[in-house]
């Protein structure tokens, strides 16, 4: 199993993201004859306590995404009321020295608007960490996160 063993950032457990459309959105351009889109890069925060990923949307407008979904999200400043984001299905990939990289095809996220803070752009939530074995090192001041 590859695996990257990373320091911990002032922000906790920083790790890039790559981003790009879905594999059915892939399939539907190249049919088209549409260019496709490149890769976006992004710093997330591992987050545990995320049942899924999200993304600041001002980073995914490069994609030309369209919207799948709607999906209601509870957090600490929805005061108990849960917020309606837009959902948008994705392929997300975290990359490896080695060429054996994480690439999930096709994962829904969540958009957040002006989501961006100190250099962090997105949240990996539980829905990426499934595929992956995630060790914090507090003593080592490190994080592992194997896939």
């Amino acid at each position: 199993m590859p695996h990257l063993t990373l320091p911990l950032t002032a922000q906790g457990c920083a790790v890039t993201l790559y981003v790009n459309v879905s594999a059915e959105r892939r399939a539907a351009l190249l049919a088209a004859g549409k260019p496709l889109p490149t890769f976006v890069r992004i710093t997330a925060l591992v987050d545990t306590g995320a049942s899924c990923t999200a993304i600041d949307s001002d980073q995914l407008l490069p994609l030309a995404l369209m919207p799948t979904g709607v999906a209601h999200v509870h957090t600490p400043s929805t005061s108990g009321q849960a917020a309606q984001m837009p959902q948008f299905d994705v392929t997300l990939g975290i990359t490896h020295p080695s060429g054996n990289n994480l690439i999930i095809e096709t994962v829904p996220i969540i958009a957040i608007p002006n989501f961006q803070r100190a250099g962090i752009s997105a949240l990996v939530g539980r829905d990426v960490l499934a595929n992956c074995l995630f060790i914090y090192n507090g003593t080592e001041k490190s994080f592992t996160l194997g896939f």
